[in-house]
């Protein structure tokens, strides 16, 4: 629980200014910074010389002890730093299903995982969620919450987690929230998981295999060929499409998940993916739809792979067959759009994974 105490601070003239100490520190609203500190203005004198300077000392340390204790109940009843009275009785699960519902306009994979995290949080909290309950204590006692389901994996947790610690950060930054209570609390652990590929003969398969749906057959393929997310495939137009007689064929495209813009070289297999050209504001794979990826696995099993294979698994193709094949991790890490060096570096241990195999397949004893 946070104290306050009432200190004094040395002045000009033979006067003492007094402050509150908050200990831990609190968040001023004004700064969004972490402060121990909050001047009153108000002062006494060091040593009083006459009955007007005694009255004054004794009527302003009065009203400062006021004060102080003002902020103190503020802090217990999580009322200190409400922009007004009824701040800390709003709703916040309706503020955090509207921030899932924003979420619309990205991908479909993301709005459905704020939807369930909004979904856990309302079980968590009974239905029943106010600005004024969201605390430290909350936040770590919904972190436990996740962490103890059993119908959920930890890094589905930890991905829920964050959108929750999301939530509260963005309200605090709307002035709904005295703090970002949530600041304190670690994430959830996430742990490596296993990424699915393809090899080289397996995608081959699955070019000679027909599918109901060729618009996610053929983009699946583009995505192998290219590297790029569903979210981004599903959005490109013709108008990102571009063919130079530097570079070949290329997109020009911002990306959903990172927002930056990228210019990413594709091959002529890629390209004829995309099939007959059209207008600018044409999408490439006009049919494609996300509920389609639900009926993949009839597809990958019809051309004999047996293992649980997604969208995503095509970009994981792209990324280990590129590093098997030779090419270097920066590069590999550019062509993916990744920020950071460790992310690629998740598909070299695959790498080393499937070369610690491969060497124990040929056997003379």
């Amino acid at each position: 629980m946070i104290k306050v105490f009432l200190r004094e601070k040395k002045l000009k003239h033979g006067r003492l200014g007094l402050y509150l100490d908050f200990y831990p520190p609190i968040v001023d609203r004004s700064s969004n910074k972490s402060t121990r500190r909050e001047h009153l203005r108000l002062y006494v004198y060091e040593r009083p010389k006459n009955d007007f300077e005694r009255e004054h000392n004794k009527e302003t340390r009065v009203l400062a002890e006021s004060i102080k204790s003002r902020k103190q109940l503020q802090l217990q009843a999580g009322s200190y730093g409400f922009t007004d009275s009824d701040s800390r009785r709003k709703d916040f699960l309706d503020y955090f299903q509207k921030m899932a519902n924003s979420k619309l306009r990205g991908s479909k994979g993301n709005y459905d995982n704020w939807l369930s995290a909004y979904t856990y949080l309302k079980q968590f909290s009974g239905g029943i969620c106010r600005f004024g309950d969201i605390d430290e204590t909350f936040c770590a006692e919904f972190k436990n919450y996740l962490s103890d389901l059993d119908r959920i994996s930890q890094n589905t947790a930890a991905s829920y987690f964050n959108k929750f610690k999301s939530a509260v950060r963005q309200a605090f930054d709307d002035r709904l929230l005295p703090e970002n209570a949530a600041r304190r609390v670690r994430s959830i652990t996430t742990t490596d998981t296993r990424r699915e590929f393809l090899t080289h003969a397996e995608l081959l398969k699955l070019v000679d295999t027909p599918f109901r749906y060729d618009d996610l057959r053929r983009a699946a393929l583009f995505s192998a060929l290219t590297g790029l997310r569903y979210s981004d495939i599903s959005k490109l137009t013709w108008l990102n499409i571009r063919t130079s007689e530097e570079l070949g064929h290329f997109i020009r495209f911002r990306q959903n998940k990172t927002k930056s813009f990228e210019t990413l070289p594709i091959s002529t297999d890629a390209f004829a993916l995309l099939g007959t050209p059209g207008e600018n504001n044409a999408l490439c794979f006009t049919n494609l739809r996300y509920w389609q990826c639900g009926y993949m696995p009839l597809w990958t099993a019809k051309a004999g792979i047996d293992r649980k294979i997604t969208f995503h698994s095509f970009r994981h193709t792209f990324a280990t067959l590129q590093l098997t094949l030779g090419t270097d991790i920066y590069t590999v890490s550019k062509l993916l759009g990744h920020r950071y060096l460790q992310t690629t570096q998740l598909y070299a241990r695959v790498i080393d994974e499937s070369t610690r195999m491969a060497a124990g397949r040929i056997k003379i004893f």
